[in-house]
């Protein structure tokens, strides 16, 4: 019998999202060429365990991961899913895609930046074809941040308000599709974001974990203010809050540094004396927040989806994320399971 996903509204787009969501990057080929049928059965696995919500992208496999998508979906013509792509990216058949992507396998083509009114509704009708759609229900603005685009950032981000942000706006006024957002690995810049658009929705990587909590300063009251929604991704922070503090842990997409091993082996150690695994404390420590509607986790099996929704169905006792509070490993005011009543979302 499969475990009940409880369901939370993403902020004010009357969607009720499962609080488990499946990312959709690893069936892109990320990391790793993964089997089609494997794609296919994780996307299926997810559907029957009774998650609602599936997050993809263009820049996924270069387009691989919303056409297996797509297909996986053919399966289920009537189940009841909501469904999140980006934009800000323009694939291109002509062109071979960059070596250095991350992406094993996936389609033979360039994706490339366009933050423009037209590369937007380029981007998006490129996107409903992969998937087979007339419509997506969310679409975020990808990766707009400093990280990804250096000294050009400032004008990306104009480019986007410009160009993304009322293309977005047109598409929601007329139902294509339900919100919109942005999605990106920094608080600040998704701070930034919301301040200056109408948005509906925030996809925050890695910035909120039990590791580590950055957007707990503003982002997250912000997003609590102004009734947005908060999808996490990252919250095993690329995999050390999965895997522990092991030789070759990965943190950030990269070999974890020595203070973060050397923290992650505290966490570890009182998660041990309360009989927790490291990675079920991880994933139900972020439901705490009242912000967070969602948490988007990738598979690329129906394997995985199975042990991650089994990981969300193991309690934590309140005296763990007291006794991390004590130690220090946790700030005082940070919201934990339990120390707060539902909210509804």
């Amino acid at each position: 019998m499969s475990p009940i996903i409880p369901k939370r509204l993403l902020g004010r787009t009357g969607l009720e999202v499962s609080t488990i969501g499946l990312g959709a990057a690893v069936i892109g080929d990320l990391y790793e060429n993964v089997n089609e049928a494997s794609a296919i059965d994780t996307v299926l696995e997810a559907l029957s365990g009774g998650i609602n919500y599936i997050d993809t992208s263009p820049l996924y496999g270069h387009g691989l991961s919303e056409h297996r998508l797509g297909t996986a979906l053919r399966h289920r013509p009537d189940t009841n899913v909501i469904l999140s792509t980006k934009v800000g990216r323009v694939t291109d058949p002509f062109s071979a895609p960059d070596p250095n992507s991350g992406y094993f396998g996936g389609a033979p083509h360039a994706v490339n930046f366009d933050y423009s009114y037209d590369g937007t509704f380029r981007s998006l009708e490129q996107s409903l074809l992969r998937l087979g759609r007339d419509k997506v229900d969310l679409v975020l603005i990808h990766d707009l941040e400093p990280e990804v685009h250096g000294d050009a950032y400032g004008i990306r981000f104009k480019e986007a308000i410009e160009g993304t942000v009322p293309a977005l706006t047109q598409l929601r006024e007329s139902g294509v599709i339900r919100g919109f957002g942005i999605g990106v690995n920094n608080a600040d810049a998704a701070e930034q974001f919301a301040k200056e658009t109408d948005l509906d929705a925030i996809l925050i990587a890695g910035r909120y974990s039990l590791l580590e909590q950055p957007a707990i300063s503003s982002l997250l009251p912000l997003s609590v203010e102004r009734n947005i929604g908060v999808i996490l991704g990252g919250v095993f922070n690329s995999g050390i809050l999965a895997t522990g503090a092991v030789p070759g842990a990965r943190y950030n997409y990269a070999d974890a540094p020595d203070p973060v091993l050397q923290k992650v082996a505290k966490l570890e150690a009182v998660c041990q004396r309360h009989g927790v695994e490291l990675r079920h404390a991880a994933l139900n420590f972020v439901f705490g927040h009242p912000a967070v509607s969602t948490v988007v986790l990738g598979a690329s099996s129906h394997e995985e989806v199975r042990t991650q929704l089994d990981d969300f169905q193991h309690p934590v006792p309140t005296d763990l994320w007291e006794e991390l509070k004590a130690e220090g490993l946790l700030a005082a005011e940070v919201p934990t399971p339990g120390a707060r009543e539902e909210t509804g979302k």
